[in-house]
């Protein structure tokens, strides 16, 4: 796309920023003569809409509507009243030029990170319907951390994907608290679901002025009677108060005051607006009757503990402010007495910080669409295979290595003391027996357990070939190299995109690789035929008088034909050491991994082998995707 735009529609204030595709930041775009624009619209007698500061004293307006967001959950009427302010913001937009009909841009719109999918869709529905280009509904708390992260002003970094960051909103209405925690976003709402924002700390500091003026009653009655100059008077509150925070320490020097000529007839009404630390301490410490007499401090001090209680023991490292009163020093203050092992950070400029961050989002999301589609060219392709053919070689001798002394310990051994309690009757049984053993054990949990070692070495090589292949992707937008690693994932236990070390081996893939190994060991234990069982090695026999004086009078071949299916008693049997059967398999052990290199390269099925190569290439592909897919706010 060429173009991205950030829609932050608030309850009192909104912008827009726009993001070219090659800028480097999102711009503000001006509405109504304001980067800021007051979140109001008018409908004249002429059918002409107003928006913005204009629709709040229009004379000849027939319908008047300001802050209608915030009842947007609660009240069916406010969704009409939202489209009508969105088709008017974009109507403006096309009449500046800033937008051009057809051009190839989204736009990404905000809204508090407590709204469920469903209420999302409902809002995304709306800005269809009144015209806007491809759109998307986006977190305002998770756009205005985007924003951070992508600002000079806050170098946070790549690492925030593996940290847990809290970040509050305050806005003009409500206060939205929003979890992140490896890039994944925890929807948390205010304790009791109370509404709190900076509006009220207006609206005190509104009716502090009216209480201080000597014209009051006329004053109370002009707003009864014009409820639009009310909420005109309570935006420039915010402004004043914004003011006075944002260098607190000089206005509290100096005078911080501001005047409203309000329109009542022929003598008009003057408000005078002023802030002074007393003023200033009354805002968040003094009640406030839109709270029942609780103070901001109080209330907002409870929802902090509130959202503490609900994380418990995953706590933040990072909290970020945004929103209205982000820049309060005592906001800050009462946040960090809430989480005093967190860093606390506030938004450099906090009322632009969220329209730049939608922004900001419409272009990663670009990106990623990019990304994601060069990374899925690379898993069709025979790259993955051709990696793993090369190294699977080495991945059977890693195994085979980790095996062979486990097999004899769990099956051979186990055999041979059925064998010499007897329970197993002839030596003729033994090879069939032993094979099934073998099979069995190397199937078990146990035995996919010791491949995990083998296997995550032997990856170790195999992602380093495949990031000659992922790297450039990832440099190309901008993504952590990690995020293709599959080295990092092996030792990263909290993420469940990991290669499946334990299950590597498919259960009908493995097929050859017990057979080849149970052949080997069978082959070299027993010699073929279950005598070598029981023998110290083709020169002789250790059973003692018995088995010598069988070989005298038949010979070693006869002998050894004989005693397959002879019923050998007990007391024979005992004759044959434990010890001498140990030292035995101890002794073998090198001979068997030699022979299974040997056949690895002879008489392996390559058809088997194919089938291995494709189930683990087919693995580390899903895993590869599954990487791609936690790579949502690459910051940077």
């Amino acid at each position: 796309m060429d173009r991205y735009y950030g829609f932050d529609l608030g309850d009192a204030e909104s912008c827009i920023a726009r993001l070219d595709r090659d800028g480097a930041s999102p711009d503000i775009l001006t509405v109504g003569d304001a980067k800021s624009f007051i979140t109001a619209y008018a409908l004249l007698q002429n059918g002409e809409l107003l928006i913005g500061e204009n629709a709040c004293y229009a004379a000849n307006a027939q319908i008047r509507e300001v802050r209608f967001k915030s009842r947007y959950l609660t009240d069916a009427a406010s969704k009409k009243k939202v489209r009508r302010f969105a088709g008017g913001v974009l109507g403006k937009l096309y009449e500046s030029g800033d937008l051009v009909k057809d051009e190839d841009c989204c736009f990404y719109i905000g809204c508090p990170a407590g709204w469920d999918a469903v209420s999302r869709e409902e809002y995304r529905a709306i800005f269809e319907d009144a015209g806007f280009p491809p759109l998307r509904i986006l977190s305002e708390s998770r756009a205005a951390l985007v924003s951070a992260c992508r600002s000079k002003h806050l170098q946070v970094g790549y690492d925030i994907l593996s940290r847990p960051v809290l970040v509050i909103d305050i806005g003009s209405s409500t206060t939205d608290f929003a979890f992140i925690e490896n890039g994944k976003e925890v929807a948390l709402k205010t304790a009791g679901e109370v509404v709190l924002g900076g509006g009220l700390m207006d609206e005190a500091l509104l009716a502090h002025a009216i209480e201080n003026s000597n014209r009051s009653d006329k004053i109370r009655k002009f707003f009864a009677d014009n409820a639009a100059w009310k909420n005109y008077c309570d935006f420039a509150a915010r402004h004043l108060k914004e003011k006075y925070f944002t260098d607190e320490e000089y206005w509290s020097a100096h005078s911080c005051t501001e005047s409203v000529m309000l329109p009542s007839g022929a003598l008009p009404l003057r408000l005078r607006l002023s802030i002074d630390p007393e003023v200033a301490a009354s805002l968040t410490e003094g009640p406030l009757p839109s709270l029942s007499g609780r103070s901001f401090r109080e209330v907002f001090s409870d929802s902090l503990s509130d959202v503490r209680e609900k994380l418990g023991a995953s706590l933040p490292e990072l909290i970020f402010l945004t929103g209205g009163v982000a820049k309060m020093p005592v906001i800050r203050t009462y946040v960090q007495e809430a989480f005093p092992e967190a860093v606390v950070i506030t938004a450099s400029e906090p009322a632009f910080s969220v329209a730049k961050g939608l922004a900001y989002c419409g272009k990663i999301d670009d990106d990623l669409r990019a990304f994601k589609a060069e990374l899925s060219e690379l898993v069709r392709s025979s790259v993955v295979e051709e990696i793993v053919r090369s190294h699977i070689s080495d991945l059977y001798r890693e195994t085979v290595n980790v095996l062979v002394e486990p097999v004899l310990r769990h099956a051979a051994l186990p055999v041979f003391d059925r064998w010499k309690s007897g329970e197993i009757r002839k030596l003729s049984e033994i090879d069939g027996i032993l094979a099934d053993e073998i099979r069995d054990y190397l199937l078990t949990d146990e035995a996919k357990q010791l491949l995990i070692e083998p296997i995550a070495k032997w990856l170790v090589p195999v992602s380093a070939d495949l990031e000659e292949h992922t790297m450039p992707i990832c440099a190309k937008y901008s993504i952590p190299y990690r995020s293709l690693s599959l080295t990092s994932y092996l030792s990263i236990s909290d993420l469940e995109i990991r290669i499946d070390t334990k299950n590597i081996f498919a259960v009908e893939e493995i097929t050859w690789l017990i057979d080849a190994l149970i052949s080997v060991v069978v082959g070299l234990l027993c010699g073929g035929s279950g005598i070598a069982l029981i023998s110290g090695g083709a020169p002789g026999i250790i059973a003692g008088t018995f088995f010598s004086l069988v070989l005298l009078v038949l010979g070693q071949g006869q002998m050894e034909k004989a005693l397959l299916h002879v019923d050998i008693p007990n007391v024979m049997r005992k004759l044959v050491r434990r010890g001498s059967f140990e030292s035995r398999m101890d002794n073998m052990k090198d001979e068997i991994c030699a022979n299974f290199y040997k056949s690895l390269e002879e008489e392996k099925n390559e058809e088997i082998s194919v089938r291995m190569i494709d189930d683990i290439s087919v693995q580390i592909e899903q895993c590869l995707t599954k990487m791609a897919e936690i790579v949502e706010i690459p910051f940077g």
